[in-house]
């Protein structure tokens, strides 16, 4: 079947990774105006013509996230309605993923409204990277392409295979990521059991591992207020460890994260740009996913397998 030829729109929540996946992929950005009526609501226009292509619309739902999940949705219907053939939204940061069960009385499973909320746009694919919970892409009746960004942590993490590595995950739930990243590393691995305070503190209870005389590299998929990186870092210093790095996937550093990672206790924050970071005179590394998303584009527009870029090594 003939989709045919590639348009990417770009949102405004994260501009200049949209604009270097364009790169990657060698087409200019399609023409797309995106303004705030005097009461904040959004309109949109597509300055081109995109009847009968194929629609890539690239947005991350990162804070302010109500904002740029409205503008997303209304994208995606603004495409519909201007006959685009397929429209796959692309999410290289899944927001409210982190409400993805009903675990106390009378809450939403707000993972599963977005869900519905981009299917009922118009969106007829999505793809994303490094869903906090994977089963997610279950909430979807089209198909999901999931990234992991590990691929291209991996290729960073690879200049500190001759330090005495020791992989520790912040909490129980991310043993399985742990794992990967220390077989991929050769490394030990080992977990932090901990107690959340509130939404932006938390206790580190104990470490199951010995970390003493040994660089610990933290792993995780997400950190906002940087409390659970803060706590476990601070416990395995407090252990012994002679150095503390984090690799994690999505970055949204609120005011409260950017003043711990101030503090200075990780030597390093690795991550991506799948989100706007202001790293300016802070030890965070920043790696590109855009030729990761700007491939697997150019195979979804082609036909061809993503099999090969959403397998994580390990699992």
């Amino acid at each position: 079947m003939q989709i045919g030829e590639m348009k990417v729109l770009i949102g405004t929540a994260h501009r200049q990774l949209g604009e270097s996946i364009c790169d990657f992929i060698g087409v200019p950005p399609c023409a797309v105006r995106v303004e705030r009526f005097p009461d904040q609501e959004v309109f949109v226009k597509i300055d081109e013509n995109i009847r009968g292509r194929d629609v890539f619309i690239m947005q991350p739902t990162c804070p302010p996230a109500n904002d740029n999940l409205m503008e997303l949705l209304i994208m995606i219907d603004a495409a519909r309605r201007a006959s685009a053939n397929r429209i796959t939204a692309v999410l290289p940061f899944y927001g409210y993923a982190r409400q993805d069960r009903k675990d106390q009385p009378r809450v939403p499973i707000t993972a599963k409204l977005v869900a519905n909320l981009l299917t009922t746009a118009g969106a007829n694919r999505l793809l994303t990277m490094d869903l906090h919970a994977p089963q997610i892409q279950g909430f979807f009746d089209i198909p999901v392409d999931h990234l992991y960004a590990s691929s291209v942590l991996f290729d960073y993490l690879r200049t500190f295979k001759d330090e005495d590595i020791m992989v520790i995950s912040p909490d129980v739930g991310g043993i399985k990521m742990a794992n990967v990243y220390a077989s991929h590393l050769g490394a030990d691995f080992g977990f932090v059991a901990k107690r959340r305070m509130d939404h932006s503190n938390v206790e580190a209870i104990s470490i199951v591992g010995d970390v003493k005389g040994r660089s610990v590299l933290l792993v995780d998929d997400l950190t906002e207020s940087a409390g659970t990186l803060y706590a476990a870092a601070e416990l395995l210093r407090s252990q012994g460890a002679t150095k503390v790095r984090a690799a994690v996937s999505h970055a949204v550093l609120n005011d409260k994260g950017y003043e711990r990672i101030r503090s200075g206790f990780l030597d390093e924050l690795i991550t991506t740009n799948s989100v706007p970071l202001d790293c300016k005179g802070l030890p965070i590394t920043v790696l590109s996913v855009a030729p990761l998303l700007a491939e697997a584009m150019l195979r979804i527009n082609n036909h061809q397998s993503v099999t090969s870029l959403f397998k994580q090594k390990g699992v």
